[in-house]
């Protein structure tokens, strides 16, 4: 089986074909370009490098949330339009549960971080158990404060990666308890292989979508939203599409 995976979550954009024990190619970014102009050039890119066409691909990964809203369209969207091209099914892997796929040799707890501006963090605690991966604290956005006091209750080292820990390190260092590390640069940001092999991990557990059903999971409401609603506005689809 092989799989396109894609990441445009955060500011990386990550790209990458694997097989099941086998990666193929890898092409990830870390620039300050929208993913609107690099993330299709990067996936041409990729299979003119391998010698790939679509048609030979029988599944595409996509990070679906939490994440940068506009990050998320373009790669829902991306991944929609190539996937109804050829009628190729869809996996979702939640963004947070690709970063924590780094580390499946760890025995440390692993808490994926990325900055979600207002003083808040979408984050998750993740951990392995005899080689599978186990969903400690669910995907959620909220102050790293909040985030410190789940780390401390469970009283088990942690390491931490993402875009949240230059931003919040400080913070991190004040009020976390028990023992803790922070990602090596290689590992301490969102990959697309990473994406892809936990995507074997959901398509073996069903969780496949087609490409027309496909949506991405903010978790939170835009604060163009949210100040529509202070304002008394209806959700329209119309404004809604403004907001984002």
């Amino acid at each position: 089986m092989r799989i396109l995976a894609l990441d445009s979550s955060g500011l990386v954009a990550s790209v990458a074909i694997v097989e099941e024990d086998n990666l193929l190619a890898e092409y990830t970014t870390n620039l300050k370009k929208t993913h609107s102009e690099t993330l299709l050039p990067m996936i041409d890119a990729l299979f003119s490098f391998t010698g790939t066409d679509l048609s030979e691909i029988d599944a595409i990964a996509v990070s679906c949330g939490p994440g940068s809203f506009t990050g998320l369209r373009i790669g829902s969207a991306t991944a929609k339009g190539l996937g109804m091209a050829r009628n190729i099914p869809l996996i979702p892997v939640p963004s947070l549960e690709g970063m924590a796929y780094h580390f499946t040799e760890s025995s440390r707890l692993i808490c994926p971080m990325m900055d979600a501006r207002r003083k808040q963090v979408y984050s998750g605690i993740y951990c392995f158990e005899e080689g599978r991966f186990s969903v400690v604290s669910r995907e959620t956005a909220g102050p790293v404060s909040e985030l410190a006091d789940k780390i401390n209750a469970l009283g088990r080292e942690v390491i931490f990666l993402g875009d949240g820990v230059p931003a919040y390190r400080e913070t991190l260092e004040s009020l976390v308890r028990v023992p803790h590390s922070y990602a090596p640069l290689h590992l301490n940001r969102q990959r697309a292989a990473a994406v892809g092999a936990r995507a074997f991990d959901l398509y073996r557990e069903g969780r496949v979508e087609t490409a027309s059903a496909h949506a991405p999971v903010y978790i939170r409401k835009s604060s163009a939203e949210r100040e529509l609603e202070a304002r008394g506005g209806q959700l329209t689809a119309d404004n809604i599409r403004r907001a984002h």
